[in-house]
C-alpha cells in the first residue's frame, strides 16, 4: 500500500487532472457557443442594415427617374453614369460608413454604379433576383469579395420593375468584430483557468485535512473494516466526533444501551451526546475526557463504560466509547459468593467434627465405652454446636437447608442470631442445580444486606428468615433487627449501597439490583415489602417462580406484601 503522502500526491494529481479537463472543456465549449452566436447575431444586424439602406435607396424618386432613364436606352453612356447622380449617391453611402458597397442597375442586370468605376456598365457578377420582385439577402462572393447583400428591386411609377440595387457589407468588418469578441473570451478564459488553478490547489489541500491524506482506496478500504470491527465484536461501540455528536454505534451498544433503531427517527446516530438519551455519569465522563471505567446499570444489564479520546498526527478525532457487559459475570459472582459461604460453613463444622472424633478417640482409649456410645448418640440428635438455626425443621429442601447453615456460620461470628420463621411451610424441593444457584444468590445477598443492618443495632441482633412454597414458586422474606431503609432512598438504583444509609461498608450498591434483575429474569421480583424506621427493621421480599418442583401440598397460608407488584 503507497504512503499517505504520496497517495496524497496522486490523488491530487488526478483532481488537478480532472479539474483542468472539465475546465478546459467547458472553456471550449463556451467559447466556440459564444462565437457562433456572435457571428449570427452580427451578420443578421448587418443583413437587417444592408436591407434598410437599399430599401431606402430603391424608393428615392431620383433614383427612380434615373434607372428608369438608362433602362429605356440601347447603350450605357459610361462617362455620363460615373460622373452622374445614382454614383455619387451611391459613393455617399459608402463614405459614410453604412454599407461597404452600393451598386444600382437596371432591368439588363447592367451595373448604374458601382465603387469600382471600372465595372459601371458591365453585367452584375451575381444573380440579381430582385429583377424576379422579390427582396433578397444573402452571403454571397462577387468582385469586392465576401459581403452580405441586400437586394431590393426598383418600380417605376407605373409600377414596372425597372432595376435592382445592391447592397453589402464586406465579412472583414465581421471578422474584426469576432476577434475583439474572441480577444475578451480569450481573457476570460485565462481568468477562469487562474482561478481553477487557485480552487483545484484549495480543494486539495482542504481534502488533504478532511481525509488525513488517505487515497479514497483506503477510505473505502477502512469504511470497510470500520463495519467489519463494528459488527463483528460483541462489546458496544459508540463513536463521536470533534463535534460533539454520535457519529457511529454498532448493533452491540444499541442492544445493551436500549437506543432506538437506525431506521427510527429517534436513532442517536447524528446528535449531540448530551441529547441522546444516555446515563447522565456516561455525559459526564465523556463531557470531562475521564478514562476511569465506569459502571453502568442500563436497560437491565450491568455494563463497565470506558471513554478513550482519538487522535492522528497530532489531530483530534473525537472519543471512543466502549461498553462491555458483565451482567453475567455478576451473577456468577453473587452465586459464587454463596458457594464460598457454604464452603465457609463446611470448613467449620469440619473443625468442630473433627474436636468431636477426638472426644470419642479419647473416650474409646480410656475404655470407657459406654460414655463414647452416649456421647455420639447425643450428637446425632443435636447436630453441630456452631451457629445452630431455631426453627430450620421447617425448610424441607436440602439445598436451602445448606445455604441457611451456611450463613448461620457468618452469623455467629458477627454476633447475630440468624432463624428461620416458626411460620415458614416449605414443603417442595429445589428443583435443579440451576435453580439453587439461583435461590441462594437470591436468598443470600438479601441475608448479606441484612446482617449489614443489624450490625447497626446496638441491642440485640437477629436476622429472621421467612419461607413458603405455592407450587413452583419460592416466596421468602428477610427481616432484620436493624434501624430500617433511610427515608426516600431507592435501595435497588445503581450505585446506591444499603450500607451507606446505616454506616456500613457493604454491598457497593451492586447486589440487590442484581439480584432483583435476576428474579425478573425468572419472571419474578424483588421489593421492600416494609423499610422500617422508628427502632423497627426492614423487610425485603422475593419470589421467585419454577424454582420448586411440582408437590401434591400447596400452602398459601401466608401471603407477603407485594406493594404494588
Amino acid at each position: 500500500m503507497p504512503s499517505s503522502h504520496s497517495g496524497t500526491k496522486h490523488f491530487a494529481s488526478r483532481i488537478m487532472r480532472l479539474q483542468f479537463i472539465v475546465v478546459g472543456s467547458l472553456i471550449v465549449l463556451v467559447t466556440a457557443g459564444t462565437l457562433f452566436v456572435g457571428y449570427n447575431q452580427v451578420f443578421d444586424r448587418a443583413e437587417d442594415r444592408s436591407l434598410t439602406i437599399a430599401r431606402s435607396v430603391a424608393v428615392q424618386p431620383a433614383v427612380i427617374d434615373e434607372v428608369e432613364h438608362y433602362a429605356a436606352q440601347e447603350d450605357l453612356d459610361i462617362q455620363e453614369l460615373k460622373a452622374g447622380p445614382l454614383q455619387a449617391l451611391a459613393d455617399a453611402i459608402v463614405d459614410s460608413g453604412e454599407a461597404y458597397f452600393v451598386v444600382i442597375t437596371e432591368d439588363r442586370g447592367l451595373r448604374l454604379s458601382h465603387p469600382n468605376p471600372a465595372e459601371i456598365g458591365q453585367k452584375v457578377s451575381t444573380d440579381p433576383v430582385a429583377l424576379d420582385g422579390v427582396e433578397h439577402v444573402s452571403r454571397e462572393h462577387g468582385t469586392l469579395g465576401e459581403s452580405v447583400r441586400a437586394k431590393v428591386p426598383i418600380y417605376s411609377p407605373s409600377g414596372m420593375i425597372i432595376g435592382e440595387v445592391s447592397v453589402g457589407v464586406t465579412t472583414d468588418s465581421l471578422t474584426g468584430a469576432l476577434l475583439i469578441s474572441f480577444s475578451w473570451i480569450a481573457l476570460f478564459a485565462l481568468l477562469a483557468g487562474a482561478l481553477a488553478v487557485l480552487t483545484g490547489r484549495y480543494t486539495v489541500r482542504r481534502l488533504k485535512r478532511q481525509t488525513l491524506g488517505l487515497e479514497p482506496s483506503e477510505i473505502a478500504q477502512l469504511v470497510r473494516d470500520q463495519q467489519a470491527v463494528l459488527y463483528g465484536v460483541t462489546e458496544g461501540v459508540m463513536g463521536i466526533g470533534v463535534d460533539h455528536r454520535i457519529t457511529v454505534r454498532n448493533k452491540a451498544a444499541r442492544q445493551l444501551l436500549g437506543l432506538p433503531h437506525r431506521t427510527e427517527l429517534k436513532d442517536v446516530v447524528g446528535r449531540h451526546y448530551a441529547s441522546a438519551g444516555l446515563d447522565r455519569s456516561l455525559v459526564r465522563a465523556i463531557r470531562e475526557h475521564d478514562k476511569d471505567p465506569l459502571r453502568l446499570s442500563v436497560n437491565g444489564n450491568s455494563l463497565i463504560a470506558r471513554v478513550t479520546d482519538v487522535t492522528r498526527d497530532g489531530v483530534e478525532l473525537g472519543q471512543v466509547v466502549l461498553f462491555h457487559d458483565v451482567t453475567t459475570v455478576e451473577a456468577l459472582g453473587t452465586k459464587l459468593d454463596a458457594v464460598q459461604d457454604m464452603a465457609d460453613a463446611l470448613r467449620a463444622q469440619r473443625h468442630e467434627f473433627a474436636n468431636r472424633m477426638h472426644a470419642v478417640l479419647g473416650l474409646i482409649n480410656l475404655n470407657k465405652i459406654e460414655q463414647a456410645e452416649e456421647y455420639l448418640r447425643e450428637v446425632m440428635e443435636t447436630g453441630p454446636k456452631i451457629a445452630q438455626v431455631q426453627g430450620l425443621e421447617a425448610v424441607g429442601d436440602t439445598y436451602l437447608s445448606a445455604f441457611i447453615s451456611a450463613k448461620a456460620v457468618r452469623a455467629h461470628e458477627l454476633g447475630i442470631e440468624l432463624r428461620v420463621s416458626s411460620q415458614s411451610m416449605l414443603f417442595g424441593q429445589i428443583a435443579s442445580a440451576h435453580d439453587a444457584q439461583d435461590a441462594t444468590a437470591v436468598l443470600g445477598n438479601l441475608l448479606d444486606n441484612a446482617f449489614t443492618a443489624a450490625l447497626a443495632c446496638d441491642q440485640e441482633r437477629w436476622v429472621e428468615v421467612d419461607l413458603l412454597s405455592e407450587g413452583t414458586t419460592l416466596h421468602l422474606a428477610v427481616s432484620d433487627s436493624g434501624p430500617g431503609i433511610q427515608a426516600g432512598l431507592d435501595i435497588f438504583a445503581p450505585d446506591v449501597s444499603t450500607g451507606s444509609s446505616l454506616g456500613t461498608s457493604h454491598g457497593q450498591g451492586v447486589g440487590l439490583p442484581l439480584i432483583r434483575r435476576l428474579a425478573q429474569g425468572r419472571s419474578g421480583d424483588v421489593w421492600v415489602a416494609d423499610a422500617g424506621g422508628a427502632g423497627a427493621g426492614a423487610v425485603i421480599c422475593a419470589r421467585l417462580p419454577a424454582v420448586l418442583s411440582e408437590t401434591k401440598t400447596t400452602t398459601t397460608q401466608r401471603l407477603f406484601p407485594e406493594g404494588n407488584n
